[in-house]
């Protein structure tokens, strides 16, 4: 563990910020973003985020926007706010708390078993 945080930790925030930026960049909800991306680029993101994380996110978020042909959406939640947003990095926090929450929840051995005996995602 390197400072406050797991270096995973910080990497799944590099990740959901960068997708964020990503986001707010080419004017794509979330969703859009994370689908034309898709799990293998996420999955590098993940992998060297503390590689990105050395470079100018601007750079970094042209580079997957081009790799992934991402074009221009009609979605600006950002022009249409009426009060001070949180920055993507505010916002990548909270995903990541998110994912950790999620994953704890879903991923635990009693869940699993749960699910295992009623043949269904609960």
């Amino acid at each position: 563990m390197i400072g406050r945080e797991s270096q995973e930790d910080n990497n799944l925030f590099y990740t959901c910020s960068l997708i964020e930026y990503i986001s707010r960049k080419t004017k794509n909800t979330r969703v859009t973003v994370v689908n034309k991306l898709g799990e293998k680029r996420i999955g590098k993101i993940l992998d060297l985020a503390d590689v990105y994380h050395c470079d100018n996110i601007e750079r970094v978020s042209e580079d997957f926007i081009e790799d992934a042909c991402i074009e221009e959406g009609m979605f600006d939640n950002v022009a249409e706010c009426r009060y001070a947003i949180p920055s993507y990095w505010d916002i990548g926090k909270v995903y990541k708390r998110l994912i950790k929450r999620v994953a704890e929840e879903e991923e635990n051995p009693s869940y699993i078993f749960e699910c295992f005996k009623e043949q269904k995602m609960l």
